[in-house]
C-alpha cells in the first residue's frame, strides 16, 4: 500500500514509547508500596464540575443530540463573548467565534483556511509538537527558532522579522505555552504582531491555557491587540473538559465563511451534547469553581518548581501559566548516571531521555522529555505536569531526592 508523501511528513510522537515503558513498569509496580506517578499527563485532575456534567445529562434525557449548525450553538458562541468581555475586557463578537471539536480542530480548520503548499510558519523551538504537525498537514513547513530562556522560550520581533523569507506567511504562537509554561509579553507580542502585519502575514496564537495565568502582566488575550488575530482555545484545559472535545477559534469576519464551509465538510458540527453542557461552564458557581482550581494549580507550581530547583533540576523561567515546568536535566544526569561506564567513557551521552527512562525504572515517576518539543536544547530539558495533586507532587519530589542523592 502506498503511503501518502504528507502522511510522511508527520513525525514520531516520541513520548508514545515513554508511554509503552510506563506501562509495562505500572503492572509490575501496581500493588507495591511505590506505584507509579505520573507527571507527564497533559490534562487536569480535574473533572467537569458539576454544573456541566448536570447540563450534558440533561441534554440527553431531552433528545438535544441533533447536528447543530458548524459554527456552534448561537447561545454558546454568545457565552463565549460575553466571557470575553467580562474576564479580559476584549470585545470579541460572537460572530466571529467558531466552536470546533476540541482546539486540534481549531487549529486544522486555521491552517486549512490560511496555508498553501510550500508555505512557511515561524514557530518557536521549544514548542508542542502536535501545532507543527498540523501545519505539515495542511502542505506547510514549520520553521522552528531557536527561543532562549532569556526570552521566556518565545519569538521575538526582532527573530520574526530576521528570518522571514519568501514563502513566510505567518508565525504560530503559545502564550502560555506547553512545554515551558511561560507566556510572551504583552509588548513583545504587540511588535510581533506589528512585523507580521507589515509583512502582510497572519498571527495564529495558541491561548487554550490562558484562563490559567497566574500573573497580572501575562493575563491577557492576544485578541486584544486588533480583529486580524486569530486565536484557537479550548474548553479542554481551563474549563476541565478535556475527553469532551470542545474548543473555539476567533478569526477575523473574513474568515467566518470559509471557515464554516471546510468545517460543515470535515466535522459536520461539534460534539452538541458537548456544546450544551459547555454553556453551564459560564454559571456563577462554575466560574467560582474553576479559579478556585485555578488557585490550586498556582499553589502546585509554588510548591513543585522551588523543589525542583533545590534537587539541581533548574527551572530557568519560572512558569507564569499552565501547569508546566521546563528543566535542565544536565546537572541531575551527572548525578544520576555516575559511576556508569558507558557514560563516564563517552560512548553515550545522558540526556533527558534516558534520564525519564531511568526515572520510570528507579523511581515509579513518569517524566516527558524534550525529544518531542523541538531541536534546541531540547535534549537537556525535561516537562513536568504539576496537573495533579499536592499529595501526588510531594511523593514525587520525596522520589527524586532519593535517587538524586
Amino acid at each position: 500500500m502506498r503511503i501518502s508523501a504528507r502522511a510522511q511528513r508527520i513525525e514520531p510522537f516520541y513520548v508514545m514509547e515513554m508511554a509503552k515503558t510506563a506501562a509495562a513498569i505500572a503492572r509490575e509496580a501496581a500493588g507495591t508500596d511505590q506505584p507509579m506517578i505520573y507527571l507527564n499527563i497533559g490534562e487536569p485532575d480535574f473533572t467537569a464540575p458539576p454544573l456541566v456534567q448536570e447540563a450534558a445529562e440533561r441534554a440527553i434525557r431531552d433528545g438535544r443530540t441533533q447536528y447543530t449548525q458548524a459554527t456552534g450553538l448561537p447561545q454558546l458562541r454568545e457565552r463565549i463573548s460575553d466571557w470575553y468581555a467580562r474576564r479580559f475586557g476584549v470585545a470579541v463578537p460572537a460572530r466571529r467565534i467558531v466552536v470546533t471539536a476540541g482546539a486540534s480542530a481549531a487549529l486544522q480548520l486555521a491552517c486549512l483556511a490560511l496555508i498553501d503548499a510550500g508555505d512557511e510558519i515561524l514557530m518557536p523551538d521549544p514548542s508542542y509538537p502536535c501545532n507543527r504537525q498540523f501545519v505539515s498537514a495542511a502542505e506547510g513547513r514549520a520553521v522552528l527558532l531557536p527561543a532562549t530562556a532569556a526570552e521566556r522560550f518565545q519569538l521575538s520581533a526582532d527573530k520574526v522579522q530576521d528570518a522571514w523569507g519568501a514563502r513566510t506567511r505567518g508565525v504560530l504562537l503559545a502564550s502560555p505555552s506547553n512545554p515551558t509554561g511561560t507566556s510572551i509579553h504583552p509588548d513583545e507580542l504587540r511588535r510581533i504582531h506589528g512585523v507580521v502585519e507589515g509583512r502582510g502575514g497572519i498571527t495564529l496564537i495558541d491561548e487554550i491555557y490562558l484562563g490559567l495565568s497566574h500573573e497580572d502582566t501575562f493575563s491577557h488575550s492576544a485578541l486584544g491587540l486588533g480583529d486580524q488575530i486569530i486565536s484557537i482555545n479550548s474548553f479542554s484545559k481551563y474549563f476541565n473538559m478535556t475527553g469532551w472535545r470542545l474548543g473555539w477559534l476567533v478569526v477575523p469576519d473574513a474568515l467566518v465563511d470559509v471557515v464554516e464551509q471546510i468545517a460543515q465538510h470535515l466535522f459536520i458540527c461539534p460534539s452538541t451534547v458537548s456544546q450544551h453542557a459547555a454553556l453551564a461552564c459560564f454559571e456563577p458557581d462554575s466560574l467560582a469553581e474553576y479559579e478556585r482550581r485555578r488557585a490550586e494549580f498556582k499553589a502546585r507550581r509554588d510548591y513543585f518548581v522551588p523543589a525542583l530547583n533545590a534537587l539541581g533540576l533548574q527551572v530557568p523561567v519560572a512558569p507564569d501559566g499552565a501547569f508546566y515546568a521546563w528543566a535542565d536535566c544536565t546537572a541531575a544526569c551527572d548525578r544520576l548516571f555516575a559511576g556508569r561506564s558507558e557514560y563516564n567513557s563517552g560512548m553515550q551521552t545522558a540526556g533527558s531521555w534516558e534520564f525519564a527512562f531511568e526515572l520510570m525504572k528507579r523511581a515509579h515517576l513518569t517524566v516527558t522529555p524534550g525529544r518531542d518539543f523541538g531541536h534546541a536544547d531540547t535534549a537537556r530539558h525535561v516537562r513536568f505536569s504539576t496537573a495533579n495533586s499536592m499529595a501526588q507532587l510531594q511523593a514525587a519530589v520525596e522520589r527524586l531526592r532519593a535517587v538524586l542523592a
